[in-house]
């Protein structure tokens, strides 16, 4: 299977967004890409008070929804809406929500971001997620085109624990469509990637924002996919909108948990 992971520059113009990702939607499909991986807040990345007016209804179409189907139907690909408002029982707060559509359009799973980024930064960076974002409750391993894959959202890079339970349920390849602040990405998003491909064993698909976003908000890129034994196969290094592809090659995942078997090592601590 062939995966591609969007680099985009979303702003809070959400026909403007979908266009731009649409074209590099269409870009990666004429490569070869049999699923694609948008980034977090790829339809709509601006004031937070904006995203109770656009949440959707899971699987009853919406702006977002039917576009993104739209675009699985005309090149027959899968595609991993990377996060988007999705209603919640608080209007005032919809979900992040991740949602897996497949080639005929339907949506087939979905995950609702558990790790909110609230932080304040040394370089005067505040943000608070859980103001305008209603937190989900519940990790997700689904199966795309045959093969077991866990979703995640940007923040969530964080928690290990996530993706232990992930990878013990069977995932092979995992997915973090993500917008890292330019801060928090030059200090760590290479580095949380590659670990998490390491300790899990897994292919590792990160979608990114890349960019200046609206009330100064800088976003860090660098998309890219990561192997079983953390090396880097692809990455977008150069800004501006995009998309890295790559073979996930599942004989990898069994080569490297064969000679590393960390699951049967590991050692429960109580």
């Amino acid at each position: 299977m062939k995966v591609a992971a969007l680099q985009l520059c979303s702003q809070e113009d959400v026909e403007e967004n979908l266009r731009g990702a649409g074209e590099i939607v269409e870009e990666a499909a004429r490569a070869g890409a049999d699923l694609i991986v948008l980034p977090e807040a790829f339809a709509y990345l601006g004031d937070e008070a904006g995203k109770p007016r656009l949440a959707e209804i899971l699987g009853a179409g919406g702006v977002i929804q039917d576009r993104v189907a739209s675009w699985c139907r005309a090149h027959g690909v899968c595609i991993i809406a990377g996060g988007f408002p999705e209603r919640s029982p608080d209007a005032l707060r919809p979900f992040n929500t991740s949602a897996v559509f497949d080639a005929e359009g339907r949506v087939v799973s979905s995950y609702r971001k558990v790790h909110l980024f609230d932080v304040e930064l040394d370089d005067g960076t505040t943000w608070k997620e859980s103001a305008a974002t209603h937190p989900g409750s519940a990790p997700v391993v689904t199966t795309i085109c045959g093969i077991s894959t866990g979703l995640s959202i940007c923040y969530d890079l964080r928690f290990p624990q996530l993706y232990q339970w992930m990878v013990d349920r069977g995932a092979e390849v995992l997915t973090v469509p993500a917008a890292f602040t330019r801060t928090t990405g030059m200090a760590h998003w290479h580095v949380l990637l590659r670990a998490r491909a390491i300790e899990t064993q897994c292919w590792v698909v990160a979608a990114a924002q890349e960019g200046v976003h609206p009330r100064g908000r800088q976003t860090f890129g660098h998309a890219m996919l990561v192997d079983p034994w953390g090396a880097v196969v692809a990455e977008r290094t150069e800004p501006g909108l995009g998309f890295v592809l790559a073979e996930i090659d599942l004989e990898r995942v069994r080569r490297v948990r064969a000679a590393m078997p960390l699951r049967a090592h590991k050692v429960s601590l109580g």
